[in-house]
């Protein structure tokens, strides 16, 4: 069985970023590496503050689209609620 994550990630500035992806750690990798030309790219986002795990595509990518027709607070309410302190909660994955 497969697993979809929608993702909240965050650059220096606060600039946020909502994704969905099959291979939640393959798709941090890339951003912070900054191997996929576009927005997080652009704005250097690079830190991962929220993920959602789901059983199937539709409902990830349902969550998705509702997340990012948030207002920006809504999201900030989010993340707080669960990572209060904003911290990298793919730090871990590397050395």
């Amino acid at each position: 069985m497969k697993n979809y994550h929608v993702y909240i990630m965050v650059s220096i500035s606060g600039t946020l970023y909502i994704g969905v992806t099959n291979n939640i750690r393959k798709r941090i990798d890339q951003h912070k590496k900054h191997l996929v030309p576009g927005f997080t790219d652009k704005y250097s986002i690079d830190r991962l503050l929220y993920v959602e795990v789901f059983g199937d595509a539709l409902s990830a990518i349902r969550r998705e689209k509702q997340i990012k027709a948030w207002r920006r607070e809504k999201k900030v309410k989010l993340i707080d609620s669960l990572n209060p302190g904003w911290n990298d909660l793919s730090e871990e994955w590397y050395d």
